[in-house]
């Protein structure tokens, strides 16, 4: 467990209650960060799509596992007692007829069983099995979870921000120690590489995520792969990170000039940190996601065809809401978001920044160190 075991208990009660009103039998869970969230159980295993595994939350009383044996010693000490399990794989059932009868002991002949169906939903097992699953149980007790993990998840508790804040401090300290392993002649990938280093070096558990891009003015996209192209003068380099810590995500970018920037790199810089500085001061409960879109596009000149400008965050590099016109998720205090706004410096060509924040009471706060509007400057 990552979090008090009191944190756990708490998040069941809470989905308990939800799922009383939405009529639920119980919850059928089969991603990391759903079955993570009721367990506290954390571990890379999940890399291998060869096993299923899934989590049963009833309608009351404690969750149940039905995992492959390999994993339940570590759910054992994730504090599960309920775990029963099968040597996976197994090529002719592959945990569906012990899941199969868990539901039925669980939730009678007719309760109804809600799994995420939603937007950045999906379900981690052969659809094969999960057809089979319906047609064993009725294809009508499968149903939606009414939104209830969204709901839970995307406010998080003081022991979960305290983890993403200890993430980001940990990018911040990488980031400032970008002038060490980038300059005029350094390869991409190597930058990369290197980076990564610093933050498993500052204190990352992993670095799931790393994107960014080196080009003259601005960059034409920030997802491609980096390549042995060295750094030259005139390159804005930008990096992004989703590094964790203790299986929480930080998510945030830092551009910087090879050289002394142009005018026009400068001037794009300091209208992306007043762009997110708007989507900050923006950033209050009652205000919606759209509303801080609507306050950075109006700084950075961005469009409902644009794309989003930020996200949540938190077990996952993004989460719901996104910050986009059409949705009006209203925000809360605890919730955990990105702010990117972005800029464009040319044909082809774009500048993005992005932090993250909390929602408080009153207004935001600051979860990474804010950047300030002048773009730090590498050796040409």
């Amino acid at each position: 467990m990552t979090l008090p075991p009191g944190e756990y208990a708490d998040r069941r009660q809470r989905a308990q209650a939800l799922m009383a009103k939405a009529g639920l039998a119980a919850l059928l869970l089969t991603t990391e960060p759903e079955v993570r969230y009721f367990t506290g159980y954390l571990t890379r295993f999940w890399e291998s799509p060869t096993r299923p595994w899934f989590l049963i939350l009833p309608a009351s009383g404690a969750p149940v596992a039905v995992i492959p044996a390999i994993g339940a010693p570590l759910m054992r000490r994730s504090g599960v007692e309920d775990i029963r399990s099968w040597n996976a794989p197994d090529l002719t059932d592959d945990g569906i007829g012990l899941l199969t009868d868990t539901l039925r002991e669980l939730t009678g002949t007719n309760g109804a069983i809600g799994l995420p169906m939603g937007h950045e939903t999906h379900l981690r097992m052969p659809l094969a099995d999960f057809r089979r699953l319906g047609d064993t149980l009725g294809p009508s007790r499968l149903t939606d979870d009414r939104g209830i993990l969204r709901r839970l998840r995307m406010v998080k508790s003081e022991a979960e921000i305290a983890l993403i804040r200890e993430a980001c401090g940990i990018a911040d300290r990488a980031f400032a120690r970008v002038p060490q392993i980038a300059r005029a002649g350094v390869g991409l990938d190597r930058v990369f590489r290197d980076f990564q280093r610093l933050c498993l070096d500052e204190g990352a558990d992993f670095v799931p995520y790393l994107a960014g891009a080196a080009e003259t003015g601005g960059y034409a996209d920030v997802i491609s792969p980096a390549t042995a192209t060295p750094l030259a003068a005139g390159d804005v380099l930008m990096l992004d990170t989703g590094l964790t810590r203790q299986g929480y995500f930080c998510d945030f970018d830092r551009n910087y000039s090879v050289g002394p920037p142009t005018a026009e790199v400068a001037a794009a810089h300091a209208r992306l940190i007043d762009a997110t500085r708007a989507g900050f001061d923006a950033a209050r409960p009652g205000a919606s996601a759209a509303d801080l879109f609507h306050a950075m596009a109006a700084v950075c000149g961005a469009g409902p065809e644009d794309g989003r400008l930020g996200h949540g965050l938190g077990m996952q590099l993004t989460e719901w809401p996104s910050l986009i016109p059409g949705d009006h998720t209203v925000l809360e205090p605890g919730m955990v978001l990105t702010l990117e706004p972005f800029v464009r410096t040319g044909p082809g060509r774009l500048m993005v920044h992005e932090e993250n924040i909390v929602i408080r009471d009153a207004r935001a706060e600051w979860l990474s160190t804010p950047a300030t509007a002048a773009i730090p400057v590498l050796e040409a």
